[in-house]
C-alpha cells in the first residue's frame, strides 16, 4: 500500500482547497448568466410579493440578467414551495420562503410533497411585519379588552378571516384564541384579495393580517385596528397598541419571509446570493420603501436563518397541535 509523507499530505490538501477555491470563484464569474426566477407562493400584493418585486427591481438593474417574479399561490404556500424544492440548485429558482411554509406546515399536513427544511437551502432572513387585528367598523369595539368581552357572550358566532388554513394569519387567530379563552370560527379564504372585502363588508367580524397589507385600509378608516402582533410597537403605525400591552403578555405572532434556494446549491453561489441579498435591503431607497410599508428588513446569514426555522417550528408546531388543525396535502 503507498504511503505519503507528511508533506505530500500537506501539498494535496492544499491543491485540494486551491481547486475548490478556484471552481467556486469560477461559478462566481458565470453567475448569473440567464433570468433568474423568484417563486411567490401568495397571490400578488401581500408582503411577499412586495419583497420579491422590491429584490427583483434592485437586482435587474445591478446583474444584467432578467428577474422574474412569479406567483403560484394554493395550499397554504405549498404549490410554490413544491416547485422551488424540485427545481434545479442551481441559484436560478428561489423561493419567498414564510413561517407557514418553513415552520408551520409541517405540523399541519399529514404529507407533504416536499420537507420544508431538508429540501431547501437557506440564503438569508429578508423581514418581517408584525400581524394586525382589525375588526368589521359596524362591529362597535374600539380595544381588545372590548372584542373579547363581546366574544366572550356570544361564543362561536363571531368569526375570523385568513389567507389561508395553516397561514401565520390563521395561526395568530388560533393563538389569540388560546390565550384569551374565546370561542369564534375561523374562515379561510384563498387569499387576502378575498379575505379584505369580506371584512369591511361585514361578512366576517374579524381578521388578522400582515400589517403591511391592511395599513392602506387603516388608513383609509375602511376598517378598526385592534392591536398587533408583536412584542413592540411597529414604526410604522405606532399609533396602534400591541396585543402584549392590552392584557396578553407574551403574544408574538409574526409574519417572516426568507430567501430559500433548492437543497444542494453550491456553497459559492448560496453566499453569492447572500451578499446580493444583503446589499438590495441595505439600500437606503429599498429599505425606506419596506419600512414604509410596515415592513423591518433585517438580512442575516444562512446560519441564523437555519436557527430562526428551528425555534419556529417548535413554537408553532405547539399550537398547530393545540388547535386540531389537520390537512391532507
Amino acid at each position: 500500500m503507498m504511503q505519503f509523507s507528511k508533506a505530500a499530505k500537506r501539498l494535496f490538501f492544499t491543491l485540494a482547497i486551491l481547486v475548490l477555491g478556484i471552481g467556486q470563484a469560477y461559478a462566481e464569474t458565470v453567475w448569473p448568466k440567464q433570468a433568474i426566477r423568484i417563486i411567490v407562493s401568495f397571490t400578488p400584493g401581500g408582503a411577499p410579493d412586495i419583497l420579491a418585486r422590491v429584490l427583483a427591481e434592485y437586482w435587474q438593474k445591478n446583474l444584467g440578467v432578467p428577474v422574474l417574479v412569479e406567483n403560484r399561490p394554493g395550499v397554504g404556500g405549498n404549490i410554490g414551495a413544491d416547485l422551488v424544492a424540485k427545481s434545479e440548485a442551481d441559484g436560478y429558482t428561489l423561493l419567498i420562503g414564510t413561517v407557514g411554509i418553513h415552520a408551520i406546515n409541517g405540523a399541519l399536513y399529514d404529507k407533504l410533497p416536499f420537507d420544508p427544511v431538508k429540501d431547501f437551502t437557506p440564503i438569508s432572513f429578508l423581514a418581517s411585519t408584525p400581524n394586525v387585528l382589525i375588526v368589521n367598523k359596524q362591529l362597535g369595539v374600539s380595544n381588545l379588552q372590548d372584542l373579547v368581552e363581546l366574544a366572550k357572550s356570544k361564543p362561536n358566532q363571531l368569526t375570523f378571516g385568513s389567507s389561508g388554513v395553516g397561514t401565520s394569519l390563521h395561526m395568530s387567530g388560533e393563538l389569540f384564541k388560546e390565550m384569551t379563552g374565546v370561542q369564534i370560527r375561523h374562515i379561510p379564504y384563498k387569499g387576502r384579495a378575498q379575505s379584505l372585502p369580506d371584512l369591511v363588508s361585514g361578512r366576517i367580524t374579524m381578521l388578522f393580517d400582515n400589517l403591511s397589507s391592511s395599513l392602506p385600509l387603516i388608513k383609509a378608516g375602511e376598517v378598526q385596528a385592534l392591536g398587533v402582533t408583536s412584542l413592540k410597537r411597529s414604526p410604522a403605525a405606532p399609533e396602534i397598541p400591541t396585543l402584549a400591552e392590552q392584557g396578553l403578555p407574551g403574544f408574538e405572532a409574526i409574519s417572516w419571509f426568507s430567501l430559500m434556494a433548492p437543497a444542494q446549491l453550491p456553497p459559492s453561489i448560496q453566499m453569492r446570493l447572500n451578499r446580493l441579498t444583503r446589499q438590495a435591503l441595505a439600500n437606503p431607497e429599498v429599505k425606506a420603501r419596506l419600512l414604509a410599508g410596515g415592513l423591518d428588513p433585517a438580512p442575516g446569514s444562512p446560519q441564523d436563518l437555519s436557527k430562526l426555522i428551528t425555534a419556529e417550528s417548535n413554537k408553532w408546531g405547539r399550537v398547530v397541535i393545540k388547535s386540531g388543525a389537520k390537512l391532507d396535502q
